[in-house]
Formats: structure tokens, C-alpha cells, sequence
């Protein structure tokens, strides 16, 4: 029979026929040793500390880059007429696409009792909020004078200078702003009572001083956990629609605009599929070594893989599907400039960056087909490095190909980002990194009370002490 698990006050019916979400053998106490020795132990994995060095190196990139920007203005970058973006809003788009699957997997997930969801959604989190941070970035750096961004916002002044609100750029504050606060609140209260159970395990004073700053004074009574499920619900509910809101806005961007290849009304959905599958493959970056550094197969299983493996293999077909269209729209709408903007994206300076993007978000992602490539760590590492890739290409082409041959030929010019635009790229990455990295040693990457409850005789309570 099918057993009748609690998820934050949800049922949840665990199918005989499925593989375990966490493997046999496993005690309450054995989840919480497992989990909370990775933060607590003394002894730093040699594999962290030349992970921690490289991010950091990128890190430092990325601040030296910003100098030199903030020295000698924009000019820096590749960026010209008729391209005044560029990199930026590539990079923006890229980095808020990847932080959909955390909000996805902690807040739709639970929300339809998704009991997988409990061994990832926190590292899932933190890079949502790691990966918001880097896209923020960007369109502060490219203000040319960003120590005055909070112009950006609506507060009153002396000078009564307001935002100007048909800017699809400033729809962006309020959309980000507001998913960032949302997530950042919904991962941490979901951290509150694994910091107790941290709090109760220290044996360092100040670790426990400041674990039990962070707990929030949280004594595992069931009057606690009563409101801590209220709360968690509520903000999930609050979380679905961001999911959806943000990247649409985020669409906005383009979609408003009277360019060719960017006046697409499929844009808001066609973003967010996108932003599902591109936050999938990222999800999968991170957790496949994670669970070999910290020997986690017992909680990141094969199940986990596939799931998500099938997750991206869905939104990879529906972005695909997109392409597609696209393509279709442009010969079916009659436009000329839009039957120009199609076939330049197939055959002009840029197609091979075209190429590059069906191969790697069209046709590499079909091997999720085939369970073999669904449940193999190696080849699930390397399908969701090809998507990376091929979802930074996708933002690219729709930029590029667009500026750079617009209605009048007399205004078409080429582009290329130059060593600063990589420079300061490749250093968002170590930001990324580096905070990734600082997160998985300081707090428990894994949410160890659901997965206890996931356990036999596991409940959401265990391991947490009744400190008067």
C-alpha cells in the first residue's frame, strides 16, 4: 500500500513503484550528522579549497574589470551604434533566466506535493538569489554613472525627477527588486529550523551565538511549526506568479520594441520556458558535484537526476518549439523586414552562432530521451553545460542579429564584445561562484528536517532540542 507522508502540512503519497527519494537505511540522526558534519567539521575538502581559489581569481576579474569601467566609462565595452547594449542586457537575461529553477523547484514543486523537490531546494535557492545578484550588475554598470542608480527608483526628491515609467528598463527594477526580496525571505525562513538544529550542534560559542542569532529563537514547538507552515505556504503562493512575472517582464524588454526579431508577441512564454530550462541545467552544474565532493548520493539520487533531466527535456522542447516559430511567424507575417531578420539569423555574419544554438538547445537536449543519458551523472554534466551555453547563444543572437541590421542599411554596423565585456562576464561568474562556494560551508546546502521526514519514522522535529 501507499504510504501517507507530511510535507509542511501537505500530503504526500510515496509510490511503491518509484524509486526512494532519499536511499534505504538512512535514521533521522544519520540525515542530520550527514548533512550538518559538512559545515561543522574542521577539516575543509582540498577539492573546496582549489574550487573556492579558482571562483575567487574570477571574482577579483570581475572587480578589476568594474574599476576600469568605472575609470574610463563605457567605452570600454564593445558596445557601439547601432548596438548600445551588448553584453549587458545579454548577461542580464542569461543570469535571471538561470535563477527560475530555484523558485520553481522550493515554491511550484511544493505547492503540487512534489516530495523530490526536498533534497535540492536549497542550494536551488541560494543560487536563485547568487544568480539575481550577478544580473543586477549589469544594467547598474551600463548607467555610465552607477553610484546614482537609485534614480531608478521612485522616491520623492528636491528636483521632482521621477523614473520614466514607459521604460520597459524600469519595469525591470520592480520586477527583479520584488523577486529578490520574495526569494530571499522564502529561503530563509525555510533555513530557520535547520539554524537551530545547527545552533543545538555547535560546539564553538560564536558559532552558536550566531546560528542562534539566525534561528530566530526557534525551539521546535509545535506552536513553531504551525506558523513556520503557514508562513512557508504563503510564500510559496507568493513565489508561483514571479516565476511567471519576472521573466515576462523581463521580455518586455524586447517585445515592446519596433526591431525586427524582437516585436514577437511569443516572447513572454517563449522567455520563460527558457528560463526554466536554462535554471534546470544550472541546478544540475551544481548538484552533481556536490553530491560527489560531499559524498550526498543518498540524498541527491538517481531519481533527482531523471526528474530533472525530464524537467529540461519538457522546457527544452518548448523552446525549441519557439525557434520554430519564429521562423514561421516571419515568412507567414509577410513583413519584409521580418523575412529579412530570419533568413540574416540563418545565413548572415552572426548564422553561425545560430548553428551553434540549435545544436545546443534543440537537438543535444533529445538524449533526455533515452533514460540511460537521464540517469548518468556524466552525461547529464555535460547535456546541461551544452544548454548553458547554448542559452547565453540564444540571448546573443536575439540581440545581435537584431541591432546590428535593422530597417535602414545605412545604419548597420558590426559587433563583438571586447576583453572587458569577457572580462567582466566571466568575473560575474566568479562572483557566482564564490558566494556558492562561502554558502555550502557556512550553512547546510540541503534542508535537513524534510529530508528527515522522508526517512521511516522521520518526522520534522527530530534532531531539534528543547533549549529553555
Amino acid at each position: 500500500m501507499a504510504t501517507l507522508e507530511k510535507n509542511h502540512g501537505l500530503p504526500v503519497v510515496a509510490k511503491p513503484d518509484e524509486a526512494p527519494i532519499v536511499a534505504p537505511g538512512h535514521t533521522p540522526g544519520s540525515v542530520t550528522d550527514k548533512i550538518a558534519d559538512v559545515v561543522q567539521t574542521r577539516h575543509t575538502p582540498k577539492w573546496w579549497l582549489v574550487g573556492f581559489a579558482a571562483a575567487f581569481t574570477g571574482l577579483m576579474m570581475f572587480l578589476t574589470a568594474v574599476t576600469w569601467l568605472f575609470l574610463k566609462g563605457v567605452g570600454v565595452w564593445g558596445v557601439n551604434w547601432p548596438v548600445g547594449w551588448g553584453f549587458a542586457i545579454i548577461n542580464f537575461v542569461w543570469w535571471i533566466g538561470i535563477g527560475h529553477a530555484g523558485t520553481l523547484i522550493s515554491a511550484i514543486l511544493l505547492l503540487f506535493r512534489q516530495e523530490w523537490r526536498t533534497s535540492i531546494n536549497r542550494f536551488a535557492e541560494a543560487m536563485t538569489l547568487f544568480a539575481v545578484a550577478c544580473a543586477g550588475m549589469f544594467p547598474v554598470l551600463h548607467l555610465g554613472r552607477p553610484w546614482l542608480f537609485y534614480w531608478l527608483l521612485p522616491y520623492p526628491n528636491t528636483m521632482t525627477l521621477w523614473p520614466q515609467f514607459r521604460s520597459p528598463l524600469i519595469w525591470d527594477v520592480f520586477a527583479v527588486s520584488t523577486y529578490a526580496t520574495v526569494s530571499a525571505i522564502f529561503w530563509y525562513v525555510g533555513l530557520v529550523p535547520d539554524l537551530a538544529t545547527m545552533r543545538d550542534r555547535a560546539k564553538n560559542r560564536l558559532a552558536r551565538v550566531l546560528y542562534g542569532m539566525g534561528s530566530l529563537g526557534w525551539r521546535g514547538s509545535a506552536r513553531h511549526w504551525h506558523n513556520y507552515e503557514t508562513a512557508y505556504l504563503l510564500l510559496a503562493g507568493l513565489s508561483t506568479p514571479l516565476v511567471l512575472s519576472v521573466h515576462t517582464v523581463v521580455s518586455f524588454d524586447f517585445s515592446i520594441g519596433i526591431v525586427p526579431g524582437w516585436h514577437a508577441t511569443i516572447f513572454p512564454p517563449y522567455f520563460v520556458a527558457g528560463a526554466i530550462y536554462a535554471g534546470f541545467a544550472m541546478v544540475l552544474l551544481l548538484a552533481i558535484p556536490l553530491r560527489v565532493g560531499f559524498g550526498w548520493k543518498d540524498f541527491v539520487t538517481d531519481r533527482h537526476l531523471e526528474n530533472m533531466g525530464k524537467v529540461m527535456l519538457a522546457t527544452g522542447l518548448i523552446v525549441f518549439y519557439g525557434y520554430l516559430t519564429e521562423l514561421f511567424f516571419a515568412w507567414y507575417s509577410g513583413n519584409v523586414y521580418e523575412r529579412f531578420m530570419a533568413w540574416n539569423r540563418v545565413t548572415g555574419p552572426y548564422g553561425h552562432y545560430w548553428y551553434a544554438l540549435i545544436f545546443c538547445n534543440g537537438l543535444t537536449p533529445q538524449l533526455l530521451w533515452i533514460r540511460k543519458f537521464r540517469t548518468s551523472p556524466f552525461w547529464l554534466f555535460m547535456i546541461s553545460l551544452v544548454v548553458s551555453v547554448g542559452m547565453w547563444l540564444e540571448r546573443f543572437v536575439i540581440v545581435v542579429t537584431s541591432l546590428t541590421r535593422d530597417f535602414v542599411p545605412a545604419s548597420w554596423g558590426p559587433y563583438e564584445g571586447s576583453v572587458w565585456d569577457w572580462a567582466t562576464f566571466i568575473g560575474t561568474l566568479g562572483l557566482f561562484s564564490t558566494l556558492f562556494f562561502l554558502f555550502i560551508r557556512i550553512l547546510p546546502a540541503i534542508s535537513m528536517f524534510e529530508v528527515r521526514t522522508l526517512v521511516p519514522g522521520g518526522k520534522a522535529g527530530d534532531e531539534i532540542t528543547e533549549v529553555v
